[in-house]
């Protein structure tokens, strides 16, 4: 095997382990000029972040490699988690000579340095990254004919639609503001409901957007963290969902909202809803401690400066009692009620302490528990209010949303070259820690995202709101939509890390941005054979452990055309996809004297050791 380069981290002819190391453990590097470089002297030069610190260290010159020279040094990792930023320097005897960096060689003095993650090893939950997830907007998913729908009585100027099909309401209200205050009354009853249905799907775990009482629909402004939503249902629906769940092997994942409430709160009580005293309305409140009033009451710090949201003080001892340390705080009381873990919303406005504290307290109450984060970008690099996060180096969260997943398989399928997802996915790979990569959250769309069929049918959105609340598909759009978004399924599904599917996605549910991406699950119709699509790749999922727990490797990724495989000891499945509108041709090197496709059951003969396909557009394989 030939290598152009000079040192490659991903290559295990330049450094051993691959990707993120445990602390202390033991990094081998080698780099190899070629010999008419001259070089006869390398040196690693590393800088820790977050002690602040640099060293130097010469390698060992092992002598000609064929056209090459290799120099080799073996390390130990950071005794403590660490951000390692590195590049190497090469010289002559007479004194001249050069850096390397991820972008070459240099003389510059500047550095593009490649990263070494340094974690602490901690347990992970398996049931997470190897089953499959399903996420629920509770307002919008099933109400029961039975279930009670009455406003009266409840925090917030809330109003139930009538007709479950209704577009959700988007127009300012007479003051100019959209309060989202318009409900369609689902239920966790009605989420229980359809248990088996999810579970026929392959589904393992329910991610479920806010269920606490709150004056919108979205429920991110949370009322109160001790009662569910009285439109959802009471403790006891929620606790009898969990259990019904657990007896089909799924888990109940809540979504955690610290970082603020609402002014419509318990706690702030701005307009006085409930007979106890809030922050807002005097200083002798036991909450006034929660917030920053410069001066109170009017002047408040606000989630970016939304004055419905106020700002909690994440250093409040009262709040961090009342959410963390308690024996009865939320973050213990919900777990203890059956749920399996919490999803922290926008993780970047909440100190890393803060984070390490839920963390500490969720496996305390629970050592199988999960804690994920919302953060868009690379968690391993994020830096956050001029702060560089740890979120995955062992003591605050288990894994992220993965919404780089999102952006590099939308910019594939969107007539990007394949090889960018996979210096994408890659990057992420060789930035994280394992169990960390195999925990990630992977989806299409959120309820913070377009619907994945509008994205991928429809290209670019209408220029007015109301056109985009009018929005449908041509029979033309939604045809080749559907089939880009049969591929990304494909994709999802066997691709490291949980499959999360957001409701409706699997029937074909439109809409741009928030309200339209929330609209109603249906109650009958919808596209049955994109559904079949999903629920074959669910129980493909379920019964392959290649899918479930196997080591990636890219077999192609070239132009429209992405090939991958996932191996365990006993198994290799390989996952073929063409992107693009025309038929491609690919040729791949296959042990056996046959491949069978998982999806339509076709049976390719080999030959000479070659596999050849003939990929229809927008079409692909699974292939056992």
């Amino acid at each position: 095997m030939s290598e152009p380069f000079v040192f490659d981290p991903r290559c295990d002819l330049c450094k051993t382990p691959f990707g993120a190391v445990v602390c202390g453990q033991s990094v081998t590097f080698y780099c190899r000029p070629l010999l008419a470089e001259g070089f006869t002297h390398c040196a690693i030069l590393l800088d820790r972040e977050f002690a602040g610190t640099s060293e130097e260290h010469e390698l060992i010159c092992d002598g000609p490699e064929a056209d090459r020279l290799r120099f080799s040094i073996t390390l130990p990792a950071p005794a403590e988690p660490e951000l390692v930023w590195y590049h190497f320097r090469f010289w002559r005897e007479d004194g001249s000579g050069c850096d390397l960096d991820r972008t070459g060689y240099r003389s510059d003095g500047e550095t593009a340095s490649w990263q070494l993650t340094v974690y602490e090893e901690s347990h992970t939950p398996q049931w997470f990254g190897a089953g499959i997830t399903y996420q629920i907007f509770p307002d919008r998913f099933c109400r029961l004919p039975d279930d009670a729908a009455t406003p009266e009585g409840l925090v917030g100027n809330r109003w139930v639609h009538g007709d479950w099909a209704e577009t959700p309401e988007w127009r300012p209200d007479p003051d100019g503001e959209i309060r989202n205050r318009d409900f369609f009354g689902g239920t966790l009853r009605g989420i229980a409901s359809r248990l088996d249905d999810l579970r026929t799907m392959g589904v393992t775990t329910l991610y479920l957007c806010p269920i606490f009482e709150s004056a919108s629909n979205h429920r991110y402004n949370t009322a109160d963290y001790t009662k569910i939503d009285p439109l959802l249902g009471t403790e006891e629906d929620f606790r009898s969902l969990c259990a019904q769940a657990k007896a089909r092997g799924m888990h109940v994942v809540l979504d955690g909202v610290f970082n603020h409430t609402g002014s419509q709160s318990l706690y702030f009580n701005a307009d006085g809803f409930y007979p106890t005293l809030g922050a807002a309305q005097s200083q002798d409140s036991p909450y006034y401690d929660w917030f920053s009033f410069h001066p109170w009451p009017d002047d408040y710090d606000a989630w970016w400066g939304i004055r419905t949201l106020p700002a909690v003080r994440e250093d409040s001892p009262a709040y961090i009692d009342y959410i963390i340390d308690s024996p009865h705080s939320i973050i213990r009381r919900w777990l203890k009620a059956g749920a399996s873990g919490w999803r922290l919303d926008v993780a970047d406005e909440l100190p890393g302490w803060f984070i390490e504290k839920i963390r500490a307290a969720v496996e305390e109450t629970d050592p199988n528990a999960l804690l994920l984060g919302e953060v868009w970008e690379d968690a391993s690099t994020k830096i956050a209010y001029s702060q560089r996060r740890k979120y995955l180096l062992g003591r605050e969260l288990h894994g992220v949303m993965n919404y780089p997943f999102r952006t590099a398989l939308l910019a594939y399928l969107q007539g990007g070259d394949a090889d960018g997802f996979r210096e994408s996915m890659e990057t992420i790979r060789e930035n994280y820690p394992p169990a960390a990569f195999y925990s990630a959250m992977n989806f299409l769309g959120t309820h913070d995202t377009t619907r994945i069929l509008t994205v991928l049918g429809a290209g670019m959105a209408p220029a007015s709101k109301e056109e985009r609340a009018n929005f449908r598909l041509s029979p033309e759009q939604r045809a080749a939509g559907t089939a880009l978004v049969k591929l990304a399924a494909l994709v999802l599904f066997t691709f490291p890390g949980s499959p999360t599917v957001y409701y409706g996605d699997e029937l074909g549910l439109e809409g741009w941005e928030d309200p339209f991406n929330r609209s109603t699950y249906p109650r009958e119709g919808g596209d049955r054979d994109l559904l079949a699509r999903f629920t074959l790749l669910g129980r493909l999922r379920q019964e392959n452990p290649a899918l479930q727990k196997g080591t990636i490797r890219y077999l192609y990724t070239s132009g429209p055309l992405l090939a991958f495989a996932r191996e365990t000891a006993d198994q290799t499945l390989v996952t073929v996809t063409n992107a693009g509108d025309q038929p491609t041709r690919l040729t791949l090197a296959w042990e056996g004297t046959s491949a069978r496709d998982l999806l339509s059951g076709q049976v390719f003969p080999v030959q000479k050791g070659a596999l050849t396909l003939d990929l229809p557009p927008r079409g692909g394989v699974l292939l056992l």
